[in-house]
């Protein structure tokens, strides 16, 4: 569909995709709405586009990347993408502010930077929807299940914490919080994912995120212990 307010999106990532595949496409637009229904209509077909290669009806855009023998991602399949790309960039703004403020990009600061700023991103992937974030971390979180409010606290604590962390502020606010939100989800993840042997996702990148529970996430609490113990003695 190319119209005055609209150009479908897989229009153009097929068109794309065929054309990097080395073929010579006939782009046919529809220019209207009565022209894509009539189409769709014709074809018996409930999405635009279609792709059809030698007069033969290949299919839409999922299906062209079938065709092609690419990957067609599930909208409920489980990534960890989303974790590791907060992890990465958090890391390089860390070196980067290390190198801007210190001279040197592998300093201990680095390290702190790098945890706080993954906690400062984290949090904000739970306040973008954060009632969605609190149904999914009922599901395991042991507080939250105790006490429901814990579950819309969580993501302030979380990045207060981080915040305060990045200043070297205001310790004895950030060193408990670290630690408590830490400790409590650490055990609760351990006991849903390796003791209950529970198959979830996780509510650390959002509430519509579909991470697996399980390793990321402890890793994520244990850092944030390990943030907080060596706030004590530093």
């Amino acid at each position: 569909m190319v119209m005055e307010k609209h150009i479908c999106p897989y229009g153009l990532k097929v068109k794309y995709l065929l054309e990097h595949e080395s073929y010579v496409v006939e782009d046919r637009w529809l220019k209207t709405r009565k022209e894509t229904d009539a189409f769709k209509a014709e074809q018996e077909v409930k999405t635009t586009p279609q792709t059809f290669i030698d007069g033969k009806r290949v299919g839409g855009h999922d299906e062209t990347r079938r065709f092609l023998g690419k990957e067609v991602k599930h909208k409920d399949a489980t990534s960890y993408t989303p974790v590791l790309a907060i992890f990465a960039t958090a890391a390089l703004m860390a070196l980067a502010v290390s190198w801007a403020l210190l001279g040197n990009v592998f300093t201990v600061r680095a390290a702190e930077w790098f945890i706080a700023f993954s906690m400062c991103i984290l949090a904000v992937q739970k306040l973008q929807d954060i009632d969605s974030f609190a149904t999914m971390f009922l599901g395991y979180d042991l507080l939250a299940q105790r006490w429901v409010p814990y579950a819309w606290i969580y993501p302030f604590g979380e990045l207060l914490a981080g915040v305060l962390v990045i200043a070297r502020a205001l310790n004895w606010i950030s060193v408990p919080v670290a630690l408590l939100i830490g400790t409590i989800g650490a055990v609760s993840v351990f006991y849903a994912v390796y003791t209950q042997k529970r198959e979830l996702k996780c509510a650390c990148a959002g509430g519509n995120s579909n991470v697996p529970l399980g390793f990321v996430s402890l890793t994520e609490n244990l850092m944030m212990i390990a943030m907080a113990v060596w706030m004590v003695f530093t």
